[in-house]
């Protein structure tokens, strides 16, 4: 199995894990139905992270004798140029998104005809995020 295969199974457990779990919590809010609910979470989380493990790291060990010769400080600063303008992004998004998400819910509660132009600026900072990652993977096709 290449590693597309497996990164695309991966994600298919832990999503589907995490969904039907989530969709668990709504209903009546007990304290023991949330214990319940977490503890059976995160013992199919670390069940799926170990089954992960295996998948990934099972398979026949890759020989990386040519790979020190091929690699430069160019690509792996590259990696870290992605991982950084997705990173910083998301966290700047995340900053505006909580801000204006509060303001529009003040904004919302008083006038309900608001919604329509808090919902824009709660999107613009969202497309901050989508801007980094979209740069990544620019950044991404040239290595």
């Amino acid at each position: 199995m290449n590693l597309t295969v497996k990164l695309l199974l991966v994600a298919a457990l832990v999503l589907s894990i995490i969904i039907p779990f989530g969709y668990f919590l709504i209903g009546e809010k007990t304290k023991k139905r949330y214990k319940r609910a977490v503890g059976v979470n995160a013992f199919f989380y670390f069940g799926a992270f170990a089954i992960a493990a295996i998948m990934m790291f099972g398979g026949a060990p890759v020989q990386a004798a040519d790979a020190a010769g091929v690699a430069s400080n160019a690509v792996g600063f590259g990696y870290l140029a992605a991982a950084l303008s997705t990173g910083l992004s998301c966290v700047g998004g995340g900053i505006a998104v909580a801000s204006a998400a509060s303001a529009a819910l003040g904004a919302i509660s008083e006038d309900s005809s608001a919604l329509g132009k808090s919902l824009i600026f709660v999107g613009l900072a969202e497309g901050v995020c989508l801007y980094g990652l979209i740069i990544s993977f620019m950044i991404l096709g040239k290595l």
